[in-house]
């Protein structure tokens, strides 16, 4: 059946009407909720009885620190009383800072059960705080981590803490578990400010 050339045209104009509409979309740089690049990370490295936090900005020529420091909770204290502790004082960090992104230190074998149930809970409890703040969260191990600050993935934690000062421009030595976290919050920092293969694991 042929048609006229008032026609075709108008079946041109439909079918250039439905390319453009399905046309994708640009890929952009990861971005938060409100559609800004993260420029504040949290780290956290989540144990019951000192769970580490460090708190870094994005800047040129290096990042600053905000914070960092440990939730600390006596041995003497029972688990409820410690993980209520540890909610409250990342809630109070999260309110102060407003991050928009936090990472969290990966899970990692533990010989001892009762090791890995109780590094659960406290991890259970920060990721519910971090949730509740609205944060995007990603963990990675902490193997990469190492990796990422020393280049050794089996560094010793002082080597890690030295590797954090000299980043960041400390002008003392992070305590262990702060460095562990500010660590976690630089190695986001980098793998995200380059083309990496190797994507933090999102949860």
């Amino acid at each position: 059946m042929g048609i006229s050339i008032q026609q075709f045209r108008q079946l041109k104009d439909r079918l250039n009407r439905s390319t453009r509409a399905t046309a994708p979309l640009p890929v952009l740089p990861a971005t938060n909720q409100r559609g800004n690049l993260h420029e504040i990370v949290l780290g956290v490295d989540p144990s019951l009885r000192g769970t580490g936090f460090g708190v870094i900005r994005r800047a040129k020529p290096h990042p600053q620190t905000l914070a960092h420091g440990t939730i600390s909770c006596p041995a003497s204290w029972e688990h409820s009383r410690c993980l209520l502790k540890i909610a409250e004082g990342l809630r109070d960090i999260i309110r102060q800072h407003r991050p928009t992104v936090c990472v969290i230190e990966g899970l990692f074998y533990a010989q001892n059960l009762q090791t890995a149930l109780t590094m659960g809970e406290a991890r259970g409890a920060a990721l519910t705080i971090i949730a509740e703040g609205g944060l995007e969260i990603f963990e990675i191990a902490p193997r990469k981590v190492k990796q990422a600050i020393v280049g050794y993935g089996a560094a010793q934690k002082i080597a890690v803490a030295k590797m954090v000062q000299r980043m960041l421009h400390l002008s003392e030595l992070p305590a262990p578990d702060a460095a562990d976290a500010l660590a976690l919050a630089l190695t986001h920092a980098q793998e995200n400010g380059r083309y990496s293969l190797n994507s933090p694991k999102r949860i």
